[in-house]
């Protein structure tokens, strides 16, 4: 059994890293080079436990964490930047853009993510499927994110369309309590994928 679109579903939210993108691999690599720069090893494991989160959530993690003494706009700055440069190595997932491309024009779809709303951009293009999307929710557009619902009820009224008829891909812990808050209908990704050596059991 692939991934579906339920039946009473009148319009599609996508979460974008880990389920549009298998950007892990790419965010991964961008914190070990910050890494590399302050002196310590990144524990991969943040993300997992992090995913959906803004990314001034995660540099404020690795100011704890690591004693690192800069402060985390700058860090969040240094982040972004490098994963801009580094987005000709994202790849799309591909059981989930083949939804995306099987509905487009059929149902209403939008984007939900904690990425910055350029980071957003920058991914959909390198992954060519800007034109997609009627919506992009992105953490600059909320002020309480995932696992607050906010992200989805915003992408749900921008595409005009009552919650309880949206449905939601995701990948993340937090996305899938968001997702439940706003009463959406739900579909795990992660059973259906696989993330190559980035996999986690």
């Amino acid at each position: 059994m692939g991934i579906t679109v339920h039946p009473e579903a009148k319009a599609l939210i996508f979460d974008l890293d880990g389920t549009l993108s298998d950007s892990l691999p790419v965010h991964i690599k961008t914190w070990n080079m910050i890494g590399e720069k302050y002196g310590f090893d990144f524990d991969p494991q943040i993300i997992y436990e992090m995913t959906g989160m803004p990314t001034i959530e995660f540099a404020r993690r690795i100011n704890r964490q690591y004693n690192v003494s800069e402060s985390p706009e700058n860090l969040v700055k240094m982040k972004q930047q490098l994963f801009w440069d580094h987005a000709d190595l994202l790849i799309p997932v591909a059981k989930v853009t083949a939804i995306v491309k099987r509905y487009h024009g059929k149902l209403p779809m939008a984007v939900g993510t904690g990425a910055s709303r350029k980071s957003a951009e920058v991914q959909l293009k390198a992954l060519g499927l800007t034109e997609y999307f009627d919506a992009i929710v992105s953490a600059d557009d909320v002020t309480q994110h995932k696992p607050e619902p906010e992200t989805f009820l915003e992408c749900a009224r921008l595409m005009g369309v009552e919650p309880q008829y949206c449905q939601v891909f995701e990948d993340g812990d937090l996305g899938i309590i968001a997702a439940e808050k706003a009463g959406m209908f739900i579909t795990d990704v992660r059973p259906h994928i696989n993330y190559g050596e980035w996999a986690h059991s």
